[in-house]
């Protein structure tokens, strides 16, 4: 039997568990899977953190090191996010230069971080116009389960939030600890069917027909969206997934990543 064919399958399957009202896991349709944030593992980063939903599994480390600021903002530091989707995560990803997929994980967590304005980018300017921290997020998955976006988003501000400003190997001064001003949370939801499902694992991602992504601050603003799939969303289910996305979202800070001082 082809790949092909028992990818039909399997979708098949999702699709029919789902019109019963069943998920293949057991969880009900607004569910997440069991989360954990494990924080300071990687010795080398100024910051880090292993997130785990479910079998989804990612890394994310914080580097910090001074550079030359963007002649635009003289008196900004500079923000770069990256992630690299290695083989060992899981079969469908390749060695290589980075792919679409790799460049949009790292886009919507980027997104979040600078929409919500997390970082308070002129606390990192050392010398205006010549010298100021640039901020390395590095997103690294190690096991693709489904939704590495919640993942990975969630590991990139439990990841700033212990991230320390390297001062001492670079013979400079100023504040140790990074300037946090808001806690961007993602929240992933899919349609399949006439069904609307948080935090879709692999199987259930490969059934969907639309994905939305809802990034959302600690006030329940939005810092970004991300839409995807083969069909559109009609603009009562946008406003359905966009409400629970910020109440999901506001569920996973208050128990993984606290409260902080504005």
């Amino acid at each position: 039997m082809g790949i092909e064919v028992m990818e039909d399958i399997r979708k098949d399957y999702v699709y029919d568990l789902i019109e019963s009202g069943k998920r293949v896991d057991g969880r009900g349709f607004r569910d997440y899977r069991e989360i954990s944030v494990e924080r300071d593992i990687i010795n080398k980063a100024e910051g880090s953190a292993l997130v785990k939903i479910g079998d989804t599994v990612v890394l994310v480390g914080v580097k910090l090191e001074p550079g030359t600021p963007f002649s635009d903002a003289p008196n900004k530091g500079i923000l770069m996010t990256n992630a690299e989707l290695r083989p060992g995560a899981s079969p469908d990803f390749e060695l290589g230069p980075p792919n679409e997929n790799s460049v949009e994980l790292a886009r919507v967590v980027d997104r979040g971080i600078r929409g919500s304005e997390a970082i308070d980018l002129e606390k990192l300017c050392i010398e205006e116009g010549e010298k100021v921290w640039m901020t390395f997020i590095d997103i690294h998955p190690l096991d693709n389960d489904g939704n590495l976006v919640d993942a990975a988003a969630l590991g990139a501000i439990a990841s700033l939030l212990n991230t320390r400003i390297p001062n001492d190997r670079y013979e400079l001064t100023g504040e140790d600890t990074l300037s946090i001003r808001d806690t961007p949370v993602a929240a992933t939801m899919i349609k399949i069917g006439e069904s609307i499902l948080v935090d879709p694992n692999l199987y259930e991602a490969n059934a969907a027909t639309s994905k939305l992504t809802v990034i959302s601050n600690a006030d329940g603003t939005i810092s970004g969206i991300q839409k995807s799939g083969t069909d559109g969303l009609k603009e009562e289910e946008i406003a359905e997934m966009v409400e629970i996305g910020i109440e999901k979202a506001g569920e996973i800070r208050k128990k993984y990543l606290g409260d902080i001082e504005a």
